[in-house]
């Protein structure tokens, strides 16, 4: 499934520019009989937004990690995940990019402060045994298997009876499938526990196979969109893990720090951490609670980190 660009900041940095403009906050933006809007009266307007108020602190969140993190991505890092997206979103890249007010320029510089927020994140990372146990618990390694993707859950019902009725997966994957990344290769896809690729009924529908077996119909939802799609697969090559978890050393490690750094408390601690060193405050009572879930505010209107983090 594509992605989409969902971060827009244009509009709001649009908001800032006007506001900030030097000795501008008294342009006049339009006149009528009876009166005028200045820039000021719109900026004054816009900061009480809530999603001018929701940018503002992204911003300043980023800003701080870019600060401190920023020297640990470099360009081709940058450039290497701006090409990834380029390619996920196929043609509509472009016009995503546009619709979201970014420029290639500024897209990558807000991509290079993504990419340090997650390395400030995973300064962080602290993974005990106790981790790596529960991400053992729920590995499986790579199979190799085919998927269709029907059209509805009635097309889906079809294909299980044709194939029930010793039809050719791999042939019916070709001509039915709504997969486009891999209905030219008969529906055949390699994935492991932690895969994006295909849906989580998906892979544990896939690894409770054995080679050979086909499932029934698999209905899958998306958690973003809530579309119910349905799926059929064939397990060609499973394998199981065994006992050794040092066999898989490396794979249990990148599980239990993507856990960790997905974990909504973790990353709150963190960033109430690098608030306070980076000595955030906020100097427009306009925005005085942009953080109040990462600092309190104390009587005397100093942003401090909370002491229960």
């Amino acid at each position: 499934m594509k992605k989409k660009i969902l971060l827009a900041t244009a509009g709001l940095l649009s908001v800032i520019v006007l506001g900030a403009c030097s000795g501008s906050s008294n342009q006049d933006i339009a006149t009528m009989k009876g009166g005028k809007i200045t820039v000021e009266d719109f900026y004054t307007e816009a900061k009480k937004e809530q999603t001018n108020q929701s940018l503002v602190r992204n911003m300043i969140i980023y800003k701080v990690f870019e600060n401190a993190y920023g020297d640990k991505v470099t360009d081709k890092e940058v450039d290497k995940e701006y090409n990834k997206q380029k390619k996920e979103l196929g043609d509509t890249f472009d016009t995503q990019l546009q619709s979201a007010g970014y420029t290639k320029k500024s897209y990558k510089e807000y991509l290079k402060q993504s990419l340090a927020f997650q390395e400030g994140l995973k300064a962080h990372l602290k993974i005990t045994d106790k981790d790596l146990k529960t991400a053992w618990d729920s590995f499986h390694p790579e199979v190799t298997a085919r998927i269709i993707l029907a059209s509805s859950e009635d097309d889906a019902k079809e294909i299980k009876e044709q194939l029930d009725d010793k039809g050719d997966f791999a042939k019916i994957a070709k001509e039915k499938s709504q997969d486009s990344t891999t209905k030219e290769d008969g529906g055949q896809i390699k994935f492991d526990s932690q895969s994006s690729t295909v849906p989580s009924e998906v892979k544990e529908a896939a690894f409770k196979l054995k080679n050979g077996e086909v499932s029934d119909v698999i209905t899958a939802t998306d958690s973003s969109t809530y579309q119910t799609s349905y799926y059929i697969v064939k397990m060609e090559k499973t394998s199981s893990k065994g006992n050794d978890m040092d066999k898989y050393k490396e794979e249990l490690q990148q599980i239990a720090e993507d856990t960790q750094m997905a974990d909504q408390t973790f990353s709150s601690e963190v960033i109430s951490k690098e608030l306070k060193k980076a000595n955030v405050k906020i100097k427009d009572d306009s925005f005085e609670n942009i953080l109040s879930e990462f600092l309190t505010t104390d009587s005397s209107g100093q942003t401090t980190t909370d002491s229960t983090k």
